[in-house]
């Protein structure tokens, strides 16, 4: 039985091809069962994300069978699909998993939401009833991996996208941010992910305004926030200490005299910290040169971004050696499990074997044979029957190849003794 990973990602295709191919949650459980129907798939994962998806199987090594199986799927045979799948095989398919696991083969590096991901893969796995040793063995160690990944390098130290930059500039300027409101002028993709970092973030008020107060309230509703239209933003102003926008306006939304006399109201009771988002530019150049003002732009944010990306891609390294000795590790273990049928085996024959002389044993005894040369036989015979049949294969073992001795001497614990 061999492991296998059979897939298709970001890596290797656009969404418009990925999207052919994907399971909805409901139906990865259904799609497991009708897998392991198949002849030769003892044990199978299924992972569906939007990035990704990859099937792990403990199979007999014929992988043609279930690339016809995932493209069936997705409709049937698709030759930018099929051309687009990739394989991985053996130490291959523990390595790549490993990587997933620990944000490596992410399109942000060090992401941790594909971790949850692959943990409710597994779960699915289990409930329909597709998981077995080798694959149960798999992910349990590769969700080991990712924790002393995560623990023993920097990979998910610094935020890497826009809005959690803009949250960790927030935090750098003003500390704990519980104490603090926030003013958001917008309620686009870039505000809902910055609403939702902040209220992680223990944000005590929310404020969201927007052209469109329907838009603003649906977003201020799921952050425990209140809304204002965007000709509000003057009276509301100087209630914020950090300001977020990022609207698709083609114009400013946010004028010098109105953060001018914003500040005034305020009375210095803390800088007001400013980020525009947006491009074009949602707030006026001008703003920047307002005392206890600090305004930074998205391209400010984005040095910070690629700061933190190669401070992420140097931890990749740190954690891509990690991996490597936990694929060997995971290597030996499986070997050791492939050894236990033999081990159950040999354990089997022995236990045969002392019956059949405790038996015969017993027969002696009620004949009326004195007890002690009872035992002396059943001790003579059972080791002469446990030892027959490797001492007569060693003979023809070490004929053959002259180091089969130095086995048996280790396997059975003989040492240097000659």
């Amino acid at each position: 039985m061999s492991l296998l990973c059979l897939g298709i990602s970001h890596q290797t295709a656009p969404i418009e091809i990925r999207e052919r191919l994907t399971f909805a949650p409901t139906a990865v459980a259904d799609a497991l069962r009708d897998l392991t129907k198949t002849a030769g798939i003892a044990e199978a994962v299924l992972v569906s994300t939007c990035n990704r998806t990859e099937l792990y199987c403990a199979c007999d090594g014929e992988t043609a069978r279930l690339i016809e199986w995932l493209l069936a799927q997705g409709g049937g045979e698709d030759a930018e699909v099929r051309a687009r799948l990739y394989q991985h095989h053996g130490d291959d398919a523990v390595r790549h998993l490993l990587r997933v696991a620990a944000g490596l083969d992410s399109m942000v590096i060090g992401e941790p939401q594909i971790l949850g991901q692959l943990k409710d893969s597994y779960e699915a796995a289990a409930g329909a009833g597709a998981l077995g040793p080798n694959l149960n063995r798999l992910f349990q160690r590769c969700f080991a991996v990712a924790k002393q990944v995560r623990s023993d390098t920097a990979i998910g130290a610094n935020p890497v996208s826009i809005a959690s930059a803009a949250v960790g500039l927030a935090r750098q300027v003003f500390g704990a941010l519980d104490a603090r409101t926030a003013l958001l002028i917008g309620a686009g993709e870039t505000i809902e992910l910055v609403a939702r970092h902040l209220r992680a973030q223990g944000l005590e008020r929310l404020i969201v305004a927007n052209r469109s107060l329907e838009r603003a309230h649906d977003l201020a509703a799921r952050h425990s926030g209140y809304a204002i239209a965007l000709d509000e933003l003057e009276a509301h102003l100087h209630e914020a200490d950090l300001v977020v926008s990022a609207t698709a306006s083609p114009e400013a939304v946010l004028h010098e005299p109105v953060v001018r006399a914003a500040r005034a109201r305020r009375r210095r009771r803390s800088p007001l910290l400013i980020l525009d988002l947006a491009v074009p530019r949602d707030v006026e150049p001008a703003v920047a040169a307002l005392e206890d003002v600090f305004l930074y732009t998205v391209d400010d944010l984005r040095d910070v971004i690629e700061e933190n990306l190669r401070s992420r891609r140097a931890a990749a390294e740190d954690a891509g050696q990690i991996i490597e000795s936990e694929v060997a590790v995971y290597a030996a273990d499986l070997k050791a499990l492939d050894a236990v049928p033999t081990i159950r085996a040999l354990r089997d024959r022995a236990e045969a074997e002392k019956r059949r002389a405790l038996i015969e044993a017993q027969h002696m005894l009620e004949l009326g044979r004195p007890p002690a040369e009872v035992l002396e036989w059943l001790a003579h015979t059972l080791a002469n029957r446990l030892l027959h049949a490797p001492s007569t294969n060693l003979k023809q073992l070490v004929q053959a190849d002259p180091h089969a001795i130095e086995l048996m001497r280790a396997l059975f614990g003989l040492g240097d003794e000659r």
